[in-house]
């Protein structure tokens, strides 16, 4: 029997679920969820006031670090090995199990930590756009020495407390494994599956759907492309896309780099505006294999970095995944739409330094009315 006032599917309003072709899962949507109060979990908001240089602090230039090695005074990026590395190069094989159930493997592979700047008090959205096309050089560089033996190289940046980042040290790390982990291991068949049924690079063809649809971009340049993917887990979630067909960081042109680096600023200090703090997340590049595979055609696969963030509904209120998120499927209490509105209306220039231009202002206001002010040097003038 039909109803006689049929009800209207409205996505803010009513639950729905929504296809992850890179995972090959669905995702639950429940808007209408952020209606109800909320009464747990409350974070504390990240520190503001983070010494420049901390000589205990075993990421800045000059520390010594666990392993007694002395870091040297570095200028820009620094890399070195991990002294509590998750993967040793020379990791023996384990003894064979028979059994099924019981099946194991040996993992080999080398673990790295990769310093942005010599500063503490400093992240990506504060740096320039010149100091983080160092950085992505420098991801490149890693990638083409890493990449050449190893089957995978995860670059990846956990920022935050809230994120398990343990220093307060603008870095990131790098793990090169001789096996494909589970994370890569599924979008490697999911785009190969892709491309053998439709003859495109999913993520190719998906970044040209949302620039047609201008639903979910965040921001855009004429290289790269960062949306709020349309099966977002994460509240914030961001997938960061090249424009054109590249494998691997290693296929980018000089300019694709330079507008890397800048969309990465606006990217991250969008994301530093939301809740006006350090915004915590891990992020994360994917590309095509590497090792063995760089001689394999890998056509199907496209570059693109992940940004999963926890934050939901402030500064201080984390989405959890727990629960049915755990037993049953991912589920989000927001639509991906919202969520890229609210980023996309926020001002590009960071916080930090609109609060010091209107510091600024007000003092030269008030200087102003002083009479006899001679040879006044104004504190918050200083170009770092």
């Amino acid at each position: 029997m039909e109803r006689s006032n049929p009800i209207h599917f409205n996505q803010v309003d009513h639950p729905h679920l929504r296809f992850n072709p890179l995972r090959g899962e669905w995702v639950l949507v429940s808007a209408h969820r952020m209606k109800r109060p909320w009464n747990g979990q409350v974070e504390k908001p990240p520190e503001e006031n983070t010494p420049r240089h901390n000589s205990s602090n075993p990421l800045c230039p000059g520390a010594v670090r666990a392993s007694g090695q002395v870091n040297p005074d570095y200028k820009s990026t620094f890399v070195f090995d991990n002294d509590f590395p998750a993967l040793q190069p020379d990791a023996p094989e384990p003894d064979d199990e028979s059994h099924p159930l019981f099946q194991v493997k040996g993992a080999r592979g080398v673990c790295k930590v990769m310093c942005f700047h010599p500063w503490s008090d400093i992240t990506l959205p504060l740096m320039s756009v010149s100091e983080i096309r160092h950085v992505i050089d420098t991801w490149v560089e890693i990638m083409e020495k890493l990449g050449s033996t190893y089957h995978w190289v995860q670059i990846f940046e956990n920022k935050g407390e809230m994120m398990g980042c343990s220093n307060p040290h603008p870095h990131c790390q790098v793990w090169a494994s001789n096996f494909l982990p589970n994370e890569p291991r599924i979008a490697d068949s999911t785009q190969k599956e892709y491309w053998k049924k439709h003859g495109v690079p999913m993520l190719l063809e998906y970044a040209n759907m949302e620039l047609q649809k201008k639903e979910r971009i965040v921001v855009e340049n004429d290289d790269w492309l960062v949306v709020v993917p349309y099966w977002a887990v994460w509240p914030f979630q961001t997938l960061l896309l090249p424009r054109s067909h590249r494998l691997r960081l290693q296929d980018l042109s000089e300019k694709e780099r330079d507008n890397l680096a800048s969309i990465t600023k606006r990217l991250t200090t969008k994301y530093d505006n939301l809740f006006e703090i350090s915004f915590p997340y891990s992020m994360g590049w994917h590309g095509a294999p590497t090792g063995p595979q760089l001689t394999e055609d890998c056509s199907y696969w496209q570059l693109h970095a992940h940004y999963y963030p926890p934050l939901l509904r402030s500064a201080t209120v984390r989405k959890f995944m727990v629960g049915y998120e755990m037993l049953g499927q991912a589920q989000r209490d927001f639509t991906p739409e919202q969520a890229a509105e609210r980023l996309r209306i926020l001002p590009e220039e960071h916080y930090k330094f609109r609060q010091k231009n209107a510091t600024q202002e007000l003092f030269l206001d008030s200087t102003a009315q002083i009479p006899h002010v001679v040879d006044f040097v104004n504190p918050f003038m200083k170009v770092k």
